[in-house]
This record gives C-alpha cells, sequence and structure tokens, in this order.
C-alpha cells in the first residue's frame, strides 16, 4: 500500500507543476463591460475555430488536468485513510 501512495503523491506532484505552467501561461480574457454594452459577435472565423487554437488546447489541457487533480485528491484521501 506504500508503493501505491507514493506512486500518486508523485504522479499527484507532476500534474500540480503542469498545471502551474499551463494556468500562467494562458491569457488573461478580459471582456468588461465595454463588451456587455457594445456585444460580441460570435459569427467570425476566430470565435468558431476557437478550440483549435493553441489557447483552446491549453484551456481543455487544463480542465482535464484539473479533473485528473480532484480525482488523485480524493484517491490520497482513501489511500491515507486505509
Amino acid at each position: 500500500m506504500e508503493i501505491a501512495k507514493n506512486i500518486v503523491i508523485g504522479i499527484y506532484f507532476v500534474i500540480c507543476a503542469i498545471l502551474v505552467v499551463l494556468i500562467l501561461k494562458q491569457s488573461k480574457e478580459d471582456n468588461g463591460a465595454s463588451s456587455a454594452i457594445v456585444g460580441s459577435s460570435s459569427n467570425n472565423f476566430y470565435e468558431k475555430n476557437k478550440g483549435r487554437t493553441t489557447e483552446g488546447k491549453m484551456k481543455r489541457a487544463t480542465i482535464g488536468l484539473m479533473i485528473a487533480f480532484f480525482v488523485l485528491t480524493i484517491a490520497l484521501d482513501i489511500l491515507y485513510v486505509m
């Protein structure tokens, strides 16, 4: 059981480090009050293909790693209770 704890902790730290780097590399999406007044068009090429860009891929990777982080947190809790 000790080996499983050490493996999960190692994976946990790697995911934490990757998450920090991904979050710091992402650009700030600040629409502000002006977009609420003026409105934004979602019919342009960039809005339709946003998921294919590097920013879209980083966003999906961040969400996936956050889910893995959450699952590993629960797994570590279960391993330490045993």
